[in-house]
Order: structure tokens, then C-alpha cells, then sequence
């Protein structure tokens, strides 16, 4: 009569492909995005339930146009979602949500609409006027920029 109180669970963990996952996104949560303890804005988060990918949203108070991207914006797998600060810019120009690789430069348009190269070095910017944060880092926090 032992064991017959005891199941056997196999456990099967399959790994899904992010690239070729049908996205299942649910609400993950937020990052407040504050100027003098004052929010000015905030990123959205979700993550596919099936891979766990995350996709971003930038919210920035007072603005209510459309995107121009429709659905959940793509992310390549060698890539972060990450806030770019400019130290220079004010109010709602003073940070924009991006998609950073670990090295190399990224582009990066200006008020007055220069595309300026920024370096990367381990998923931050190096530049003596902007500086980033990444996603990941801060998900349910608030960030002073």
C-alpha cells in the first residue's frame, strides 16, 4: 500500500521562440518619469505571457496625439528599452523612450530636429549631455531625470 499517494509530475519546459511567438501581451507595469518630484510622464510595460518579451510605451501628460506605431512596437533580441535624458532639453523634450544596443551609437533627434550620434558602452550612453536608463532597472519605480 506505499506510494499510493504519490503522483508523478513530469514537468516539461519548453522554451518559445520570442521572434516567431504569437504575443500574448498583459500589463506588466510602470515607470513615472519625474521632473522635480513633479511626473511628467511615464512608460508603460507589457510582456507577452507565452515568451515573457517586453514591449514599451511612452506617456508623456498633456500629450494626446496618436503614435505613429500601431500595436506593440518591435524590439530586436540583441536590443533594451531604455529613456534617453537630454541635460539640455526641458519638459517633454527633455527624455524620449528608444531601443539601445549593448555597444556601438545610437541616433538621437533633437528639439530642432538634428540627428545627432550618441556612443554606447554597456547598454548607457556616453555623452557629457545625455544620459539613459534602462527599462528593466526601474519597472514600478519612479525616475527623478
Amino acid at each position: 500500500m506505499q506510494g499510493l499517494n504519490i503522483t508523478k509530475v513530469e514537468e516539461k519546459i519548453v522554451k518559445i521562440n520570442s521572434e516567431t511567438c504569437k504575443h500574448q501581451p498583459v500589463y506588466f507595469g510602470a515607470i513615472n518619469i519625474n521632473l522635480n518630484e513633479r511626473t511628467i510622464g511615464s512608460v508603460d510595460v507589457w510582456r507577452c505571457g507565452l515568451c515573457k518579451k517586453k514591449f514599451c510605451e511612452e506617456k508623456q501628460l498633456g500629450i494626446d496625439s496618436i503614435t505613429e506605431i500601431v500595436g506593440m512596437p518591435k524590439i530586436e533580441p540583441d536590443e533594451k528599452w531604455c529613456v534617453i535624458v537630454s541635460k539640455f532639453q526641458t519638459g517633454k523634450d527633455k527624455w524620449k523612450l528608444t531601443k539601445i544596443k549593448e555597444s556601438g551609437t545610437i541616433n538621437f533627434e533633437t528639439v530642432d530636429e538634428k540627428i545627432i550620434e550618441l556612443k554606447v558602452k554597456n547598454f548607457k550612453i556616453e555623452d557629457d549631455h545625455h544620459w539613459s536608463f534602462l527599462i528593466d532597472d526601474h519597472i514600478g519605480r519612479a525616475v527623478e531625470i
